[in-house]
């Protein structure tokens, strides 16, 4: 079992071991999956359609105009 403790701002330092596991970089992103009381882990792959569907959640109403649905709708 590993540790790690949320600093002030909410942030993790995940353990080399985990990083290792997972292969993940600076810049790679995670996604975290809560199941119950527990969390998990993966890394996201190039193109996850949940994770852009997660993603997409938060660019409304930015990406949410006329010009937009004539031109994105049908992907």
């Amino acid at each position: 079992m590993m540790v790690s403790k949320i600093t002030g701002k909410g942030q993790v330092t995940l353990p080399k071991a985990i990083r290792s596991k997972l292969g993940v970089e600076p810049g790679d992103s995670l996604v975290y999956e809560v199941e119950g009381d527990a969390v998990r882990i993966r890394k996201v792959e190039p193109f996850e359609l949940e994770w852009h569907r997660a993603v997409s959640q938060t660019l409304t109403p930015e990406w949410d105009s006329p010009y937009d649905h004539e031109n994105y709708d049908d992907l």
